[in-house]
Order: C-alpha cells, then sequence, then structure tokens
C-alpha cells in the first residue's frame, strides 16, 4: 500500500507549495503532449524548407515515438532507482535544450535526432513527475484529485497543439519547436524550488539489472522501429519478419531474465495486480485507437474535403475543450464511481464516436459528422484517461511507483505505434494508391472498422474487470449475511479474522515482493 510522503496531501485543504509541485509536473506534461500534436501539421512547412523526402519526413514524427516509446521503461525504473526529482529535473533541461536544437538546425538528420533527443528526455520526465505525483498525494481522494487534474492537462495539452500549430506554422515551422523552451525553463526553476525532496534510494537494496535494461529496452526500441518501417519495407517482408522475430527473442530473453534476477527492471509480481494490468491492456488500446483515428480523420478533412490544417485543428478543439473543462472535476467522479466503472463507460463513448464516424462520405461537414463524434470523444477521454493513470498505480508502492507509470506511458506509446502503423497499411491497402474520393474512402474506411474493432477490445476488457471488482465487493456482504457469529472466546484465529495471504480488501497482492 502507498502511502503519502506529504501529509498535507491527505487533507481537502493542499498548501501553495503542494499547488506548485502539481502546476510544475503538470507543465511538464503539457509540453510532452503539445510536442506529440504541434509538429504533425508543420511537417509539409518542414519537408519544403529542409528538402525532406516523405520517408525522411516520417522520422520526424518517428523519431520522438522511438525514444520515447521504447526507452518508458528504463526511465520509469530509473525514477525509481536514482530519485525521482533528480531524474525529473536532468530530463526536463534535456527537453529544452533538444527543443532550442531543433528550432535552430537546417539539416534533416540533425532535426530528426533533435527529435529522437526530446523522445527520449519525455520518457523519463513522464514516469517520474507521474511517479512523484503518487508517492506525494495519498492514494485515494487526494490523489485521485491530482491525477485527474494531471492527465487532464496531458489532453488539453494535445488538443492545444493542434490549434497552436497551425498559428505557428503560418508565421513558420521553427517556431512549433522554440516555443516551449522558455515554458521549459521557467518550469525547470521552479520545479528546483518546488519539487519535494525524498530519501535517497539506499544502493544497499537496489540493484541495476543491466541485462533486463538491455533486452527489455532493446526489444521495445526494434518493436517500435519495426511497425513504424513496416509501411516502407512490407508487413510480409524478410526485414519485417526477420526484425518482429528477433523482438519475440529479446523479449522473451527479457521475461526470463526478470524472473530470475534479483532486482528486476520490472518485477513481474506487479501483473498479479489485476487493476494494473487491464489499465494497461486498457491504456494501449485507448491510445491506439485515438491515434489511429486521428491519423484517419487528419487525412479525410485535409485530403479528402480540402480544409485547411487550421480548420482541421479547430475541429478537434471540441473533444479538448470537454476534457480541460472537466479537470476539477473529475477527481470527486473517480471517487464516488470508482475507476472499475468510469473506465468501460468512458471506453464506451470513445468506441461510440469511432463508430459514428464510420459515416463519412464526400460531402459531410462539421455539424452532422464531426461535431457529434467530437463531443464522445471528449466526453470519453475525460472518464477513460484519467481512470487508466490511476487504475495504473493504485495498490502499488512507493517504491516501484516509477516502474508502474513507466509501465502505463510505455503502453501509451507502443500502443500508438502499433495501430498507427497497422491502420497506415489498411488505408494504402484500401485505396490501392488511387486519390480519387471513392478510392480515399475505401481506404478510411476499413481503417476506421479497425480502430473501432481495437476500441470495443479494450470495452471488453474494462467490462469484465467491472464485473469481477462487483463481485469481489458482493462477496465479503454475502459472506457476513450468512456466517455464524461464534463468540470471540471460542473463535480461534482462523475464525475470527479473514485471511489476507493473498489479497487485500481491494483485492491487491501483497504476498509478491
Amino acid at each position: 500500500m502507498t502511502t503519502a510522503s506529504d501529509d498535507p496531501s491527505t487533507t481537502g485543504a493542499w498548501s501553495p507549495r503542494l499547488w506548485g509541485t502539481l502546476v510544475v509536473l503538470c507543465a511538464a506534461l503539457f509540453l510532452d503532449a503539445l510536442d506529440v500534436s504541434m509538429v504533425g501539421v508543420a511537417l509539409p512547412s518542414i519537408g519544403t524548407d529542409l528538402h525532406l523526402s516523405t520517408s525522411a519526413l516520417q522520422w520526424v514524427v518517428s523519431g520522438y515515438v522511438l525514444g520515447y516509446g521504447g526507452l518508458l521503461l528504463l526511465g520509469g525504473r530509473a525514477a525509481d532507482l536514482l530519485g525521482r526529482r533528480r531524474v525529473f529535473l536532468a530530463a526536463l533541461a534535456v527537453f529544452a535544450a533538444a527543443s532550442l536544437l531543433g528550432g535552430l538546425v537546417d539539416d534533416g538528420g540533425l532535426l530528426i535526432a533533435a527529435r529522437f533527443l526530446k523522445g527520449v528526455s519525455a520518457a523519463f520526465t513522464a514516469p517520474a513527475g507521474l511517479s512523484i505525483i503518487t508517492t506525494t498525494f495519498a492514494e485515494g481522494p487526494a490523489r485521485n484529485r491530482a491525477l485527474s487534474i494531471y492527465t487532464t492537462c496531458g489532453a488539453s495539452g494535445f488538443s492545444l497543439g493542434l490549434v497552436l500549430s497551425g498559428l505557428l506554422t503560418s508565421a513558420g515551422w521553427r517556431w512549433t519547436f522554440l516555443m516551449p523552451v522558455p515554458v521549459a525553463l521557467v518550469a525547470l526553476g521552479a520545479a528546483v524550488r518546488l519539487l519535494p525532496r525524498q530519501p535517497a534510494p539506499a544502493r544497499g537494496t537496489a540493484g541495476y539489472d543491466a541485462a533486463g535494461a538491455i533486452t527489455g529496452t532493446g526489444s521495445l526500441l526494434l518493436l517500435v522501429f519495426t511497425v513504424t518501417e513496416a509501411q516502407n519495407a512490407g508487413w510480409a517482408s524478410a526485414r519485417t519478419i526477420g526484425s518482429l522475430a528477433v523482438v519475440a527473442v529479446l523479449m522473451a530473453l527479457f521475461l526470463l531474465i526478470e524472473s530470475r534476477a534479483a532486482h528486476p527492471l520490472v518485477r513481474l509480481g506487479i501483473f498479479r495486480n489485476g487493476g494494473v494490468s487491464r489499465a494497461n491492456v486498457a491504456a494501449l488500446a485507448v491510445f491506439g485507437s485515438y491515434a489511429g483515428f486521428q491519423f484517419i480523420a487528419t487525412l479525410y478533412l485535409q485530403r479528402l474535403l480540402g480544409w485547411s490544417a487550421l480548420e482541421m485543428a479547430l475541429a478537434f478543439l471540441p473533444a479538448g475543450a470537454l476534457v480541460a473543462l472537466s479537470a476539477t472535476k473529475m477527481g470527486a467522479v473517480v471517487d464516488r464511481f470508482g475507476t472499475a466503472r468510469l473506465l468501460p463507460l468512458g471506453i464506451g463513448f470513445l468506441t461510440a464516436g469511432y463508430a459514428l464516424f464510420l459515416r463519412l462520405d464526400e460531402h459531410s461537414g462539421f455539424l452532422g459528422l464531426v461535431l457529434p463524434s467530437m463531443v464522445l470523444l471528449g466526453i470519453g477521454f475525460a472518464l477513460a484517461f484519467p481512470s487508466v493513470n490511476i487504475a495504473a498505480t493504485n495498490g502499488v508502492d512507493d517504491e516501484e511507483q516509477g516502474l508502474a507509470s513507466g509501465l502505463v506511458n510505455t503502453a501509451f506509446q507502443v500502443g500508438s505505434a502499433i495501430v498507427l502503423a497497422v491502420a497506415t497499411a489498411v488505408i494504402t491497402a484500401g485505396s490501392d494508391g488511387g486519390l480519387s474520393p471513392q478510392a480515399q474512402l475505401a481506404g478510411y474506411r476499413p481503417a476506421l472498422l479497425l480502430v473501432t474493432a481495437v476500441s470495443l477490445g479494450a470495452l471488453v476488457v474494462t467490462l469484465v474487470g467491472w464485473a469481477l471488482e462487483r463481485r469481489r465487493t458482493a462477496a465479503p456482504v454475502a459472506a457476513e449475511s450468512t456466517s455464524v457469529h461464534i463468540p470471540r472466546a471460542v473463535a480461534g484465529p482462523a475464525t475470527a479474522g479473514g485471511s489476507d495471504e493473498g489479497e487485500d480488501a481491494e483485492g491487491r497482492v501483497l504476498a509478491d515482493r
């Protein structure tokens, strides 16, 4: 069970310092999300200015995803072993430097390198920041409130990045890289003063799983690289199949190493917590389906309907606005209904939004098609995104919060990379390279069906979790109503109290440490 490292967080009134800590962490996540979405709209201008081919231009996006998704597990464990505050500050400084480099370079290769470096820095700031929250705010209402605000800032940054990129690109694509620099520096200065200083990890009790880090990080890096490049190399090519085989071997070695290591990079017992496991599956599907949907919708609105980049960005704004407006309320909503209920409800709204978009045709409009879907997606994200993060870190001890944070963030990024790559392949196969409206729709519709199916799969998983939660909470009530009350003087230890060797009242595994 986690405990708060700052007692005021357990009360309703937070101190100014506690609020300042949360604001700094929210600012870093906001910048990460902003960076993901801003570069997409600027890609055509970048390609023209730096004379980049389509495949090279793809790596301006993929380089960030590779660094971010491939190193998240290492970043989360580094936060646990080296100190969350130290890792967060160092990574935020690297983010600011890489942003400045990206805005000044005149070479495509250096720009891709800067994007990769920014992805690496995000791979360390994201799990470190999330684990600082989960170890500073006590599990329960205080943490739920903090996480709902934190995750909403990330979703808002992603939505706002689309609009900002449209505005900044008109002044020059370099501003999409330079704008985050002063914000990151201000956040870094505030973080030095405000982030709580936590005891340094005991070197005698924590080890460094070098073999696990090499095989785990290597398998994730190669997986993200393979699915990103599969569109160019071909899904059935020897290169793609061979790379996936190497990924499978590395992952098998990683699991073998982790099951035997004294101080594993990923303690496999953490997955015995059913809530954590289901949350990671939901995270993979939620972000994967949304990444695929956004890609499809962007192509459809700009290529087929002829909308400008700014018009397309503004079309996504209602979803982001709904998420932002819910920020201060979601903590109370989670407290009242619980993540087991809110996750399937939120994913249900997301699935409905994707299914509704299947009505797209050559003459669809904003009010008839786009707005209804965006409203459903906004409600769905407002419910699902905070719930996923809360469920993925609840019931995890303080010394493993970095690991839990790294796992859920890895699920976000890997899910995005895989579903986006598959959706792109489906679009290409369906359209058969044709540029007519009919050919484009023949690619978009099956890709949307794929996105909807992925979201539907997550809905099934979370509904099973909700059913298990109901059964678990109903069992003690049923047992109490049918039990015979034996006087304590007569009852032995086995009848006087319930067994807690496997799970506590919340279903969290405590025995496997």
